[in-house]
C-alpha cells in the first residue's frame, strides 16, 4: 500500500496564532491507506493536508502574481537570487523554469500532487466509520474545490493541462502515465463541473463563524473560483477578440488543437451567468462591501481618514463581510516588508523594501475621478502643461488651488501642511491616500491620531528615508494599503496585526461583473454602469457617467471600447498590490504594454527636495514576449512524458 507520511495539519487557528507545522500522523512502515482513513480525526488531517497545497500569496518573493509583474518594485542590489525576481525582469526559460508549478521546483509547488492527493481523499472518504454523513459529503466537497483550484492555477499559468479526474492504479503502463494536455475549453468544463457538483454539500461562508472555520472552502468561494474560471475561458487570451483571433494554436500528437481559435461572444454571457449567481451567494451568505466603523461610538474622525480607514480595512480589516475568500497564511513578514520604519531608526533589515512603482502612483485617477492625462482641470492647476506633474509644490494655507480653495483645506488629512512635495500627490483620488505612503504624506495609524498625525519623511538619512544600503523603499512610495493600521513599528520592535489574505474580495466579483457584462452586450448600458459605479462611490468618486463630463474625452463611457478601458484601469486601481494585476494583465493580453516598460521611481537616496524629486529608471531590461503569457514546461519534462507538448514560443 502506498505510505503516507508526514501530512500537513493547518487548521484555521494555527493559520491565525501560530506557523503550520509537519506531524507524523502515523508511525513509520504504519502507514497503511486504511490507516490514514481510519478514523475521523486522521481523515481530516488528510484533507488538511490538501489544503497545504494551495499557493501562500503572502509570500512576496515566492508567490507568482506578487512581485512577478510591474506594480512592485525592490533593492535590485540586495535581492537578485529569487525566482520570482527573474521573472520579473523577464528571464523565465525552459531548462529550469522559475516557480515551476508543474513540477514543484524553484519554488514552486507541485499542483499535480495535490490534484493526487484530492483524488486518493475522494477515493477513501466513505472508508472512516465516526463522521456523520452531512460532514462526509461537505469534506469531499470541499476537496473537489481544492481540486478544480489547482487545475484552474496551473491552467493560468500554463494554459492546457492534462486533467487528472481520478489517479492511474499502481500497475498502469507506461502509455496511460504519459498524458496529453487537454484543450483549454475542456478543462474550464472539467473544472465549472467540478465546483457545480461541490457547492450543495458546501459551508455557505464562514462569514458568522469566522475563526472557528477560518481556510475551509465554502459555496461563496467555489462560486467565486467558477466565475474566475469562466472570465478565463472569455478572454482574449484564450478567447480572442472580434478583430484578433487568439494569440496561440498548438496541435499535439493526436491532431488535437489545444486553444480555441474562433472567438466565442457566448462565453462572456457565459462568464456573466456563473458571476451572477457567484454574487447572489455572496450577498445571501452577507457578504457586502466594507465600510470602517469606528471602535467607539464617541471616537471622532474626520470623514476623510474614515473614508481611508474604509479603502485599508477593506483589505486588512480581518474577517470583514468584504472578503469572500480569506487565505489564511501568515500576513507578518508581508507587513514587514511594506511598513516604513517608524519613530526612530532601526537595526532590522527589510523594512520597507518593496513599494509601488512612479508608473503605479500615476495610474490612481484625480479628485475627479478620471485618469490624470484626460483632468484638463488637473493639468491647468498644474500649470497647462502635463509635463509639470513632476515639478515640487508645498501645501499652503494660501488660496488659488483648483476652485480657489487653499491647497491646505482638501489635503488636510492627505498631505502635511507647510510641506512640500510633488505635484503629482495633489488633488487625487482618496484610493490614493488610502493604498500608498509618499514623501510628506500623511500616515495613519502607528498609534498615531488625527490629533497627532505623522507624516512621511522619505528622504535619504530621514526617519522613514533611505538609510545606508540595507533599507529603503526603492521607487520612493510605500505599500501602505497592506499594513494593517493597528500594526505598530517602534524602533526595533513590530508588532504586527495579523490578518488573512484577501485572495478574492467582493469588489473584484462586482467589476469582473461589469466586464462580462460590457464584453456581452453592443454598448454599456445602466447595468454595466451600476456595478462599477458601486465600487467608485465607496471610494469617494462620483459615478463614471458623471466623471468624465469633466474628461478631455466625455464620450469614453458611452462606448463599449471606451468602457472596457475604464473598467480595466478601475480593476488596476481598486485591487492594486492583491495579486490580480499579474493576471489580468496576462488574460487581457495586455502584459506586452505594461511590462516592457521601465521601473521608475523618485531618487530615494536624495537627502534635499531637489535632489529626492528626480525621476530616476531602476530598471530597463525588461522583455515580455507574446511567448511569456504562458509559461514553459520543463525540457526534461517534455523528454519523461513525450506526449507533452511545449508551449508555443518556448524550446522544446
Amino acid at each position: 500500500m502506498k505510505r503516507i507520511k508526514r501530512i500537513c495539519l493547518i487548521t484555521g487557528m494555527m493559520f491565525m496564532f501560530g506557523c503550520a507545522d509537519y506531524l507524523d500522523v502515523i508511525p513509520d512502515n504504519v502507514a497503511t491507506m486504511e490507516h490514514a482513513f481510519s478514523n475521523r480525526a486522521v481523515t481530516e488531517r488528510f484533507l488538511f493536508g490538501c489544503y497545504n497545497y494551495l499557493p501562500d500569496p503572502s509570500a512576496v518573493w515566492n508567490y507568482p502574481a506578487q512581485i512577478g509583474g510591474d506594480e512592485l518594485w525592490w533593492d535590485i542590489d540586495g535581492y537578485r537570487d529569487i525566482p520570482a525576481i527573474y521573472i520579473a525582469q523577464g528571464f523565465q526559460n525552459s531548462n529550469s523554469p522559475y516557480q515551476n508549478y508543474w513540477d514543484g521546483e524553484n519554488n514552486g509547488r507541485n499542483m499535480f500532487v495535490g490534484i493526487r492527493d484530492c483524488n486518493i481523499f475522494l477515493e477513501n472518504i466513505h472508508l472512516p466509520p465516526d463522521i456523520e454523513d452531512y460532514e462526509r459529503n461537505q469534506w469531499a466537497a470541499e476537496a473537489k474545490v481544492l481540486k478544480a483550484y489547482f487545475h484552474l492555477f496551473l491552467l493560468q499559468l500554463y494554459g492546457p493541462v492534462p486533467i487528472i479526474r481520478e489517479n492511474l492504479p499502481v500497475d498502469a503502463s507506461v502509455e496511460e502515465v504519459r498524458t496529453f494536455r487537454e484543450p483549454v475549453d475542456e478543462a474550464v468544463d472539467y473544472i465549472v463541473a467540478l465546483l457545480d457538483g461541490a457547492m450543495p454539500d458546501l459551508l455557505p461562508d464562514i462569514i458568522y463563524t469566522g475563526a472557528l472555520d477560518a481556510g475551509r472552502m465554502t459555496r461563496a468561494i467555489a462560486a467565486a473560483i467558477k466565475a474566475k474560471a469562466l472570465v478565463w475561458a472569455a478572454s482574449p487570451l484564450f478567447n480572442g477578440t472580434e478583430d484578433i483571433p487568439p494569440p496561440f494554436s498548438l496541435v499535439d500528437k493526436r491532431g488535437v488543437e489545444l486553444f480555441p481559435q474562433t472567438y466565442q461572444p457566448e462565453k462572456w454571457t457565459r462568464a456573466a451567468e456563473a458571476i451572477k449567481e457567484a454574487l447572489d451567494i455572496c450577498h445571501a451568505a452577507g457578504h457586502r462591501l466594507y465600510s470602517y466603523t469606528p471602535a467607539s461610538l464617541s471616537a471622532v474622525m474626520s470623514e476623510t481618514t474614515a473614508l481611508k480607514y474604509t479603502l485599508r480595512g477593506a483589505v486588512t480589516e480581518k474577517f470583514n463581510p468584504e472578503i469572500v475568500w480569506p487565505d489564511l497564511h501568515n500576513t507578518n513578514a508581508l507587513q514587514r516588508l511594506f511598513i516604513p520604519n517608524m519613530n526612530g531608526f532601526s537595526s532590522m533589515t527589510q523594512i520597507s523594501e518593496i513599494g509601488p512603482t512612479l508608473k503605479i502612483a500615476e495610474e490612481y485617477y484625480t479628485k475627479n475621478g478620471i485618469p490624470i492625462d484626460e483632468d484638463p482641470e488637473w493639468v491647468t492647476w498644474l500649470g497647462g502643461n502635463y509635463d509639470y506633474r513632476y515639478q515640487m509644490q508645498q501645501s499652503s494655507t494660501s488660496s488659488g488651488g483648483i476652485d480657489g480653495v487653499a491647497l491646505s483645506d482638501y489635503h488636510r488629512y492627505y498631505i502635511k501642511n507647510n510641506e512640500t512635495t510633488a505635484k503629482l500627490h495633489f488633488y487625487r483620488e482618496p484610493r490614493f491616500y488610502a493604498h500608498v505612503g509618499f514623501d510628506r504624506g500623511i500616515w495613519e495609524g502607528n498609534g498615531s491620531n488625527e490629533a497627532a498625525e505623522m507624516y512621511m519623511k522619505a528622504r535619504s538619512g530621514e526617519e522613514h528615508g533611505a538609510v545606508g544600503t540595507s533599507r529603503h523603499t526603492t521607487c520612493g512610495y510605500f505599500t501602505k494599503k497592506f499594513v494593517n493600521v493597528e500594526t505598530v513599528k517602534v524602533g526595533d520592535t513590530y508588532q504586527p496585526e495579523r490578518y488573512p489574505y484577501p485572495l478574492i474580495r467582493l469588489s473584484d466579483l462586482y467589476l469582473l461583473y461589469a466586464e462580462a457584462l460590457n464584453e456581452s452586450k453592443s454598448r454599456p448600458d445602466a447595468e454595466v454602469y451600476r456595478w462599477i459605479d458601486s465600487i467608485r462611490l465607496r471610494a469617494g468618486l462620483k459615478g463614471v457617467l458623471e466623471s468624465w463630463t469633466k474628461s478631455s474625452v466625455p464620450d469614453k463611457p458611452a462606448t463599449k471600447d471606451g468602457m472596457r478601458r475604464i473598467i480595466k484601469r478601475e480593476r488596476l486601481i481598486e485591487l492594486a498590490y492583491e495579486s490580480q494585476r499579474f493576471w489580468d494583465l496576462r488574460r487581457w493580453k495586455d502584459a506586452e504594454d505594461y511590462l516592457n516598460e521601465p521601473v521608475k521611481g523618485w531618487y530615494y537616496n536624495g537627502r534635499n527636495v531637489d535632489d529626492y524629486y528626480v525621476v530616476t529608471t531602476y530598471w530597463n531590461q525588461r522583455m515580455f514576449r507574446t511567448r511569456d503569457y504562458l509559461w514553459p514546461l520543463k525540457l526534461n519534462t517534455l523528454i519523461v512524458n513525450s506526449n507533452l507538448i511545449q508551449n508555443p514560443g518556448w524550446r522544446d
